[in-house]
Parts: C-alpha cells; structure tokens; sequence
C-alpha cells in the first residue's frame, strides 16, 4: 500500500501539489478571517450582556447546521467557487474562537483588574497588558479547535469547485479508488496535525510567563 501511495504521489505531483496548496490557501485565510471577526466580538460580548446572548445564540446555532449544508446554503448567493467554500468555513470557524474568547475574558480575576485600575491603568492598557495576555491561552485554545474543524472541512469545498484535497477524496470515493482516496485523506489528517503542533507549541511559547 505505502509503494503506491509514493508511486501516485510521483505520478500526481502536480495536481497533488496543487491541491494542497489550495487547501492550505483556504484553511488559513479562514482561520485569519475568522480570528478577526471572533475575538473581537468575544469580547465585546464579554464586556456586555445585551450583545453577548444575541450573538452567541446566533453562532452557536450557525455551528449546529452541517459543513455541507453551509455550502449549499452559500452557493445560490455567491456561486462555486473559492469566496462560497471560504465564507463557509468562516462561519464554521468562529464559534469555538468566539466562545473560548468570551471566557477567557470572564474568567479573569476581578481583584487582578481592580489592582489595574488602582494603578491608574486606562482600558487600552488594561486589554492589551493585562486582560489578553490572562485570556491568551483559553483564546489559543479555541483557534486550535477551529483551525483542525477548518481543515477537515475544507475537504467539502471540492464539491463546490474550490479545489483542494478533497478532489482525491471524492473522485477516490467515486472510482473505488483506495490509493487516491487514501492519499487525500492522510494528507487532510497530517494537515490537521501539523496546524495543532504548530499552534500548541505557539501557545506554549507566549504563555511560558503564566507558567514560570
């Protein structure tokens, strides 16, 4: 089996190089996107309750309707393609970071921002020198569910013409090809394990302070 996943691998470099490109492409800009949109609003939600149920109610209730559906849903508005399969995963994407932000932000000691304000500390300096560096981790935490999510279901965005590995998986699945289907599918996996590595040893590094 592993000398014809190599020799497919060789035969198909291009168009396997390619669609892990693709999907490479994909997963990070959704993972970027959804970063920026998810922890602001994390804690604007943190900070006041009249946004904070309105808006996790409605991405909590986006994240329960499936990867595929989402794409269905997208493709009558944006048609096929790489915008619809991104807009999708940006949704998929944002809760777990949202929600992680959200408490991180509410877990943080109210003696720690008292002794803050006490030392004259604005709300400017309290976020980024007090507030975030505390809600780091739980905030690392919930790109790492996302970024893996992402990732898996970027797989789904060949159904919409996007490209990525999940052209092995389908056309594998399809043809009863196993070595195709094999190939799109560890190379998804080694993706998936790669981004948490990455991102757990990221988080270890800036939170090395909180542990010493």
């Amino acid at each position: 089996m592993f000398n014809e996943v190599i020799k497919f691998i060789i035969s198909n470099h291009t168009q396997y190089y390619k669609a892990v490109n693709i999907h490479i492409i994909i997963s990070i800009t959704a993972v970027l996107i959804s970063i920026i949109i998810a922890i602001p609003a994390g804690i604007l939600c943190s900070r006041s309750t009249k946004v904070l149920y309105p808006v996790l109610n409605f991405f909590n209730f986006l994240r329960i309707i499936p990867s595929l559906a989402i794409l269905v849903l997208v493709l009558p508005i944006l048609g096929t393609g790489f915008v619809p399969a991104l807009v999708a995963l940006v949704i998929l994407g944002i809760p777990p970071m949202l929600t992680n932000t959200y408490l991180g932000f509410k877990n943080i000691d109210k003696s720690v921002i008292e002794s803050a304000l006490g030392m004259g500390m604005n709300s400017k300096e309290m976020l980024f020198k007090i507030q975030l560096p505390l809600a780091m981790p739980l905030i690392i935490t919930g790109i790492r569910i996302s970024a893996v999510e992402i990732i898996a279901s970027a797989t789904l965005a060949s159904y919409i013409g996007a490209g990525g590995l999940g052209d092995f998986i389908f056309t594998g699945l399809g043809m009863n090809d196993y070595v195709m289907l094999f190939v799109g599918g560890a190379s998804v996996a080694l993706l998936s394990v790669a981004s948490e590595i990455i991102l757990l040893i990221f988080q270890q590094g800036i939170t090395r302070y909180q542990r010493d």
